[in-house]
């Protein structure tokens, strides 16, 4: 037996540790950016037009208009808690998402590689890193979419609570639109989530090989440094997420508008917080789209944009390092 197949880890060891460290990201991550999901998700299930030129136009005026304007109206009437409406059921979405989608994406680019060792994973062509990510991220998506959905219904909601908890919300969805009403939206989030991920991923690890030139290059240039070296700071991950994050939100929004209208369809909403979506309002994915294009303008598929893409950049920089952390420290315990 060769000394590289020697090093190489476990498959159940490296399982684990992708699933552990997958899962603290992803924990610490939600926690960090719930704000800006909440006001997020405000704005998506709104139905009333948020453009300037449609309010002219339009009798009906919005409950949240504007990034400012909703933080303060959210603090003002649910207090700081607001912020974190939906968080129980986010954490409990989050962990085995991420930790599915880390632990499949490494096996699937060791397949790809023929190695498990995360060096041999960087020298991927980014074709296959994006098809990585996409796999892993559908896989993610339909182990975990219904604490998605529970997470988008409460945390749609404001004061007083139509549902006031994720066991209320959970029995009222079952009770209008059976247990299938749980993974309501899941077409239009797989169909996401592919082009979603697979940016996510793909351009993290393309920027994470420029990077690694970048250090290559210049360290091995600079007279100060003796043992020139392409390994990549805390900072320099930080950065490589935040760019990936922010790519990857602003290609697939329109597709998570949709997603949130079908997860909260037929479900009651008070009357201060403007219309519900009505049941089967949407025929399809390719019928929501167009419905909100024609009541809504182009700028309904973009509801919730801003607070999307403040939260992608910082949600998918803390991720990534929060990961990378977190598989260096289980590597190096874990026996």
């Amino acid at each position: 037996m060769s000394g590289t197949e020697l090093d190489e880890p476990g498959q159940l060891k490296r399982a684990v540790i992708d699933a552990s460290a997958g899962g603290v990201a992803g924990a610490i991550s939600r926690m960090v950016t719930s704000p800006l999901d909440v006001i997020k998700i405000r704005f998506q299930v709104q139905l009333e037009p948020t453009a300037t030129w449609a309010l002219k136009d339009s009798q009906l005026k919005p409950k949240y208009n504007g990034l400012f304007r909703t933080t303060k109206d959210i603090f003002r009437e649910e207090g700081l808690s607001g912020f974190w409406r939906g968080n129980v059921p986010a954490l409990l979405m989050v962990v085995p998402y991420t930790s599915i989608q880390f632990a499949v994406l490494h096996k699937v680019k060791s397949f790809a590689a023929g190695s498990s060792k995360a060096e041999n994973h960087a020298q991927l062509s980014p074709y296959l890193s994006y098809i990585s990510g996409a796999l892993a991220g559908c896989a993610a998506t339909v182990g975990s979419y219904p604490f998605d959905l529970l997470r988008t219904v409460l945390a749609s909601q404001g004061e007083p609570k139509v549902y006031p908890n994720m066991r209320s919300a959970f029995l009222s969805i079952v009770q209008t639109r059976g247990i299938k009403g749980l993974y309501a939206g899941l077409s239009p989030t797989l169909i996401e989530i592919i082009p979603y991920a697979g940016l996510q991923f793909g351009t993290y690890d393309t920027f994470k090989r420029w990077s690694m030139v970048y250090n290559k290059r210049y360290r091995s240039s600079s007279s100060s440094s003796t043992n020139p070296s392409d390994s990549l700071s805390s900072f320099q991950l930080f950065l490589c997420g935040l760019a990936s994050g922010t790519v990857s939100k602003l290609v697939c929004h329109p597709l998570d508008v949709v997603k949130k209208r079908f997860q909260v369809e037929g479900l009651q909403r008070h009357p201060k917080y403007g219309a519900r979506v009505e049941l089967n309002a949407y025929k399809n994915m390719f019928d929501g789209l167009g419905q909100i294009l024609r009541s809504e303008g182009w700028h309904g598929l973009y509801k919730g944009i801003v607070p999307s893409t403040i939260k992608a950049a910082p949600a998918g920089a803390v991720t990534f390092v929060a990961y990378e952390l977190a598989s260096d420290w289980f590597e190096a315990n874990l026996t």
